[in-house]
């Protein structure tokens, strides 16, 4: 660190030289064109100035690295942090400010605000010493992601375990092929949700959903049925198209539609608004 920071320095004062020597070949070059222009009369051709260009200016082989640097450690602190984070998530390791410093060239000790700032920062987790990558669940391999996901038997986004560790994504697909969990979209905010698949698991539906699930017509036609879990993404067990397709070819006439029952009044039906005989005005009543 020591040697990158005399480096730096170095680097600084070459700047600050070719600057003064660059602003006093331009004075030179300016006065003496001046004093050419004032001592050549009128009418003659302008003598070329005998003197040789002066030697280009030549920096250091590590110019550019320390422009890089240079250029990290003026940016913005939340810019700065961003490095670092990023650094912190790619790697899953705790660096000390030092290490980050030669990683990613910001250097925390030298600036308070990127101090304070990682050490304050929800996604970094500070002991003292070492920074490292805080997650919002500690989870390490594909077992621990499976208890964690049974303990929400109502669903865990998944965008609250992305993080968690670098292959938790192909976990979560290897858990969903092997039938131990679910992973269902929420309509609402389209963002994955996994479930527990664990029939040890109780889960409590309310009466509310259970009025409003049975409430739901569904199709008659199976047809229909098909058309609409294809609308919605999923792909329908049966094939009803097909299988009349195959029985027409062979003959077999196709089972007539049943007629729903419409709901009529008879003598038997109990009216609990008999005393408003004009709400039914309006109903046929059956033959008893």
């Amino acid at each position: 660190m020591g040697l990158l920071n005399e480096s730096l320095e170095k680097f600084k004062q070459q700047q600050e030289k070719c600057q003064k020597t660059l602003t006093g070949i331009a004075a030179k070059a300016s006065s003496s064109k001046a004093s050419s222009s004032r001592s050549v009369p009128s009418g003659t051709s302008n003598v070329p100035n005998a003197k040789s260009p002066s030697p280009p200016v030549k920096f250091s082989n590590d110019t550019e690295r320390l422009q890089h640097i240079n250029s990290i450690r003026k940016a913005p602190v939340g810019a700065q942090i961003k490095r670092v984070i990023d650094l912190l998530f790619e790697t899953r390791q705790a660096f000390t400010p030092e290490q980050i410093n030669e990683a990613c060239y910001v250097d925390a000790n030298a600036n308070k605000s990127v101090f304070d700032s990682l050490r304050n920062n929800p996604k970094v987790s500070y002991d003292g010493k070492r920074f490292s990558y805080k997650s919002k669940h500690a989870l390490k391999d594909k077992s621990q992601l499976l208890v964690l996901v049974r303990k929400f038997p109502e669903g865990i986004a998944v965008i609250d375990l992305k993080d968690s560790y670098p292959t938790v994504m192909e976990d979560l697909q290897a858990l969903k092929a092997s039938g131990q969990i679910w992973l269902l979209s929420n309509f609402d905010s389209q963002e994955d949700i996994a479930y527990p698949n664990d029939p040890r698991a109780v889960i409590k539906v309310d009466d509310d959903l259970k009025q409003l699930f049975r409430g739901i017509e569904l199709p008659r036609d199976m047809l229909d049925i098909e058309k609409d879990l294809q609308k919605n993404g999923m792909k329908p067990a049966t094939n009803t198209a097909k299988r009349r397709a195959m029985a027409q070819a062979h003959g077999i006439p196709p089972k007539p539609k049943t007629k729903k029952k419409k709901n009529e009044i008879s003598k038997r039906t109990k009216l609990t608004n008999a005393h408003l005989p004009e709400l039914f005005q309006h109903l046929k009543p059956s033959s008893s």
